[in-house]
């Protein structure tokens, strides 16, 4: 039979099915709101000089809106190795992938001032859309020079993308961050990742607005297994 479709309906036609993949695919990636297993809040009360600028967030006692992740994504930092630039003085490395981000003692691990890292070796690449981290939340305070960054590269020297970065007179060398310092609180921060694919996620902080040390309590990578 011959074909009676006109050239300009049939070209409509190629299009249409070329694209259709395209779009049912994206239309097969569900998304909810990413839910977090947040911590007790903080009862030591606020400090009465709260650091202030432009670069600083104000504190909230209300958490932030979730973000919005594919549906399945589980945190696979979960009990995953963790390594250091330096050794902590307090706690132990594995703590901040053992799910525990409570405002005490117990569950802060903290290390020497200057700049210095925490690094999370997922043991296999994934995709990532979500990374959330906490930091010292047993006091108001804001952590400076926060980075994170992700890579396939367990050196970090190459494929490296920078997730969050709030150094901005670049003190930790890695770029000028556009980001805001932040008040740390029981909300961590939460930060959008557009499915990147790494193995290992590393944090920076140089101290706080309360000491030159630093202190980790957790990271959490929400991601799907790379396709």
């Amino acid at each position: 039979m011959k074909n009676t479709l006109s050239k300009p309906l049939m070209a409509a036609a190629l299009t249409a099915a070329l694209l259709a993949p395209q779009f049912s695919t994206q239309a097969a990636q569900e998304v909810e709101p990413l839910k977090l297993n947040l911590p007790l809040h903080t009862l030591k009360g606020t400090p009465e000089d709260l650091p202030t600028g432009p670069n600083i967030e104000p504190p909230s006692d209300k958490a932030p809106p979730p973000i919005s992740v594919p549906k399945g994504v589980k945190n696979v930092a979960a009990g995953k190795t963790v390594t250091g630039s330096v050794s902590p003085f307090l706690g132990e490395l594995a703590q901040i992938t053992d799910g525990k981000k409570e405002p005490i003692d117990d569950d802060a691990v903290e290390f020497r001032k200057g700049v210095q890292w925490v690094q999370v070796d997922l043991g296999e690449e994934y995709e990532i859309h979500a990374a959330a981290m906490w930091h010292d939340h047993r006091y108001v305070q804001v952590m400076r020079d926060v980075i994170l960054q992700a890579s396939n590269d367990p050196k970090f020297e190459s494929g490296v993308t920078t997730l969050y970065n709030n150094d901005i007179d670049n003190t930790a060398k890695l770029g000028v961050g556009t980001d805001r310092e932040y008040f740390e609180l029981e909300f961590g921060r939460v930060v959008p990742v557009k499915g990147i694919k790494a193995r290992y996620v590393r944090g920076y902080t140089r101290g706080s607005s309360q000491s030159a040390l630093n202190c980790w309590q957790e990271i959490e990578v929400y991601a799907l297994p790379a396709k």
